[in-house]
C-alpha cells in the first residue's frame, strides 16, 4: 500500500533514551486514538532479537524481524512509533518523524536514576550533544517530515503532544 493511500498518518518518535519518548508516544496515543508501538517492547515480547549485549544491557534487535513484523500493520496507518533508531525503517512508513531532544543536564539525572552508568551512560549523552538522532533522522527521511520537538519537562512533553495532536488532526493523505 503506497503511504498516500493510507487514510491516517503514522508518526515515529525518535530520540536519545531518556528523552521521554514513551510518555509522549503513550499520551499522544491516547489523545489520537492511535495504535502505541514500543519497539523495545515488542523486540522483546516477538523475540525479534538476534541475543543480549552484556555491555549495554540490551538486546541486539533484528532489524529485518522488526519490519517484516511491522510491515501489515504500518500499512493501515494510524500508528504511533517509538524507538531510539530510526534508519532502518522504511521511509514509506512515516509521515512524521519527530525527534525528542533534552537538555544534558535534565537528560544525565533521567539516565542515571534508570541505573544508566559507565559507558552506556556517556555514549547516550554523548549522542544528545552531537546530535546524532536528529542527524540519523534528517539523511533518512525527507526533511520536511521531521521535527525535533524539546522534552525538557512536564509542560512540553504536553505541548508536544497537542501539537503533535493538532497536527494528526489536520493530516490529509497526499496524492
Amino acid at each position: 500500500m503506497a503511504k498516500n493511500s493510507r487514510r491516517k498518518p503514522n508518526t515515529l518518535v525518535t530520540g536519545t533514551p531518556g528523552t521521554g519518548k514513551t510518555i509522549t508516544s503513550s499520551q499522544l496515543s491516547e489523545a489520537a486514538e492511535f495504535r502505541h508501538i514500543n519497539i523495545g517492547d515488542l523486540v522483546k515480547e516477538k523475540n525479534l532479537h538476534d541475543g543480549w549485549d552484556d555491555e549495554l544491557q540490551c538486546h541486539i534487535i533484528n532489524e529485518d524481524l522488526v519490519c517484516d513484523e511491522l510491515g501489515d500493520i504500518m500499512e493501515q496507518g494510524g500508528n504511533i512509533v517509538d524507538y531510539h533508531g530510526c534508519d532502518f525503517f522504511p521511509e514509506r512508513w512515516f509521515d512524521r518523524v519527530v525527534v525528542l531532544q533534552t537538555d544534558n543536564s535534565v537528560l544525565y539525572d533521567r539516565l542515571s536514576s534508570r541505573g544508566y552508568n559507565g559507558s552506556k551512560l556517556t555514549n547516550n549523552i554523548e549522542c544528545e550533544i552531537f546530535q546524532v538522532l536528529l542527524e540519523e533522522a534528517r539523511s533518512s527521511y525527507p526533511e520536511d517530515i521531521v521535527v525535533p520537538l524539546a522534552s525538557n519537562c512536564v509542560d512540553d512533553i504536553s505541548k508536544n503532544v497537542t501539537t503533535l495532536s493538532d497536527w494528526i488532526r489536520s493530516w490529509h493523505p497526499t496524492s
